[in-house]
């Protein structure tokens, strides 16, 4: 299989698509959607996304330090694509794209219920790194939509069918292919019948 060389540049696709809900010091509501995003630790629950300056919502995040990851789904693929190219300066883009604001339960930041996973989030760095800022922040309070848990009380974000992002696309996810460890897992004996 033969390689070609390209400039240097991010090539890690696909990425979640998600729509980042944020408040001013004014009370003024915000969404937009950023795809440079992702987790960074485990204990304590950390997460980034990566800004650009110039954005309506970055002086926002900025000042008051909180905002919320809302996961994204096949059926927010319109409004995900819209509150990315449109500006909160401009218009209210929750009742352009018919969002339900709800309130989150720790940062004060609304949340839209239509998204199966809002995260909560709180800076604690900013890295200005060139084109973006990176706001590095604890992850403060999760809240699940009921809707995609089973009888066990396990969470599947399957079921909402997930978006993501890749080279200027939106997807929908697809078949599970395993889970995590099942490459190592040792198979089950089956007991024989007496």
């Amino acid at each position: 299989m033969a390689k070609v060389s390209w400039k240097p540049g991010n090539m890690i696709y696909p990425l979640p698509a998600v729509m980042v809900t944020c408040r001013g010091k004014d009370g003024e509501d915000n969404v937009l959607t950023i795809a440079w995003t992702g987790t960074i630790c485990t204990n304590p629950p950390m997460t980034y996304i990566s800004v650009r300056p110039e954005r309506h919502s970055y002086q926002m995040i900025r000042e008051t330090g909180e905002f919320v990851i809302n996961l994204t789904t096949k059926k927010l693929t319109k409004a995900t694509d819209f509150v990315g190219v449109r500006s909160g300066k401009d218009m209210d883009k929750f009742e352009q794209m018919h969002l339900t604001k709800g309130e989150a339960q720790v940062v004060n930041v609304s949340v839209i219920e239509e998204s199966p996973v809002n995260i909560e989030c709180r800076v604690v760095e900013v890295k200005e790194l060139g084109s973006h800022h990176m706001f590095l922040a604890e992850v403060v309070n999760v809240m699940v939509d009921e809707s995609y848990m089973d009888e066990k009380g396990t969470f599947h974000l399957d079921w909402a069918e997930p978006l993501v992002y890749s080279h200027g696309g939106y997807y929908e996810t697809g078949e599970k292919l395993g889970t995590f460890g099942y490459s190592v897992r040792k198979k089950k004996k089956k007991k024989r019948k007496k």
